[in-house]
């Protein structure tokens, strides 16, 4: 059982969540997830990429948008009370070397584990231009934390709301065009829509990239294979085999469809959740 030290909304349905882990704190990488277990043994396995660490502390932070049954049922712990369990570091860390520039994109709840990677990446010695959307500006977030390890940070809402009324393919398009020799990678995280036309964007350009993928996953150590993608026409598990691979040999529109599989099943927990909580 793993002590919550901090559970807070810091956007409409989108949790900070701070977890006394040491050993995991010890451990853990930009790009490493976790599977996260609420209140029970009998919990659902939630994947959670790692949003920040402690090591001094011995805490690991996620960061969790409650939209179904499961992800609702953990952002209810409140500070003081515990986690069944949590068990990582899983999947392989991001790739950190020194690319001169690299722009990393962050869309909504991607802002938090884009902000590890981004740190890492500065503390390398690159110049680090981040790209921050969101659908408004009230799903905003960390904010200020991103803009600190980042040399240039600009936001984007699709309302205007705050930053630039765009998608975050428009400035991504824009540094790309004037800065292309400059530019070693860009690291994108967010909804897969949002990551396949980022690796669209930058496709002509002939930079490298690297997403994140957030694709169905149950245990997380590769023995089910429901986290299955398909890289450059070979069958690789996220779990063991990413989270993150190049953006450009992605199926882009095998991961969406297989993200839809279970909307019907989910639908209904969620229905039975909010009618007998």
């Amino acid at each position: 059982m793993l002590p919550i030290l901090k559970n807070e909304e810091i956007a409409p349905n989108i949790f900070e969540m701070v977890i006394e882990h040491p050993r995991l704190a010890q451990k853990a990488q930009p790009g490493h997830f976790v599977m996260v277990m609420s209140d029970t043994e009998m919990s659902e396995r939630i994947p959670l990429t790692i949003a920040d660490f402690d090591r001094h502390a011995g805490t690991i932070t996620l960061v969790v948008m409650a939209i179904g049954t499961s992800t609702k049922k953990l952002v209810q712990l409140k500070t003081g009370e515990k986690l069944a369990a949590m068990i990582g570091p899983l999947g392989h860390a991001s790739e950190l070397a020194d690319f001169g520039t690299v722009i990393t994109v962050a869309g909504g709840v991607g802002t938090a584990p884009v902000y590890p990677i981004a740190r890492a990446l500065r503390e390398k010695g690159n110049r680090v231009i981040s790209i921050q959307g969101a659908r408004t500006k009230e799903l905003l977030f960390w904010t200020e934390k991103l803009s600190a390890v980042s040399d240039e940070h600009i936001i984007t809402t699709d309302d205007g709301s705050a930053g630039q009324k765009s998608l975050v393919t428009e400035p991504l398009r824009k540094i790309l065009e004037t800065k292309t020799k400059e530019i070693g990678c860009v690291y994108m995280i967010g909804p897969a829509i949002m990551m396949k036309f980022c690796a669209k964007t930058i496709a002509p350009f002939g930079v490298k990239g690297i997403a994140s993928l957030n694709s169905v996953m149950i245990d997380g150590t590769g023995m089910c294979g429901g986290c299955r993608v398909t890289i450059g026409n070979e069958t690789k598990f996220t779990c063991v085999d990413g989270p993150e691979f190049d953006a450009s040999l992605i199926d882009w529109d095998i991961l969406m469809a297989r993200q839809k599989m279970y909307c019907e099943e989910e639908q209904c927990s969620l229905n039975q959740y909010i009618s007998n909580p």
